[in-house]
């Protein structure tokens, strides 16, 4: 059973939007920091946006601030990042990660569970 599931993904035109979900389910339940990642081809996985456990704190990389927001619902589990005035350059894979701690953490290494990830690619 995958830990994390994202959702959401897609083709969209610059200047569009998505909104991306991710569903905790199983161990990664007890998630409680969340955090979305992404990988472009060629290129390693960079931090996006990160809540903490009762949503009052939020951290977001400086390419996506402005653009991106990062919310969640502990009583579904899940947590979202809706993306607007998409660019070409944010194609790349998205990941949702958890954490045990319940901050918010922009370090891969911080964090305990990962989705598969689902494609985001933005047209010129």
């Amino acid at each position: 059973q995958v830990p994390l599931v994202e959702s959401g993904g897609g083709l969209v035109q610059a200047g569009g939007s998505l909104r991306l979900s991710c569903v905790a389910s199983g161990r990664a339940s007890s998630s409680r920091g969340m955090g979305w990642f992404r990988q472009a081809p060629g290129k390693e996985r960079e931090f996006v946006a990160a809540i903490s456990w009762r949503g009052g704190s939020t951290d977001y990389a400086d390419s996506v601030k402005g653009r991106f927001t990062i919310s969640r619902d502990n009583a579904k589990n899940t947590v979202y990042l809706q993306m607007n005035s998409l660019k070409p350059e944010d194609t790349a894979v998205y990941y949702c990660a958890g954490r045990v701690g319940g901050s918010a953490r922009h370090n891969l290494d911080e964090y305990d569970y990962w989705g598969r990830g689902t494609q985001v690619t933005v047209s010129s």
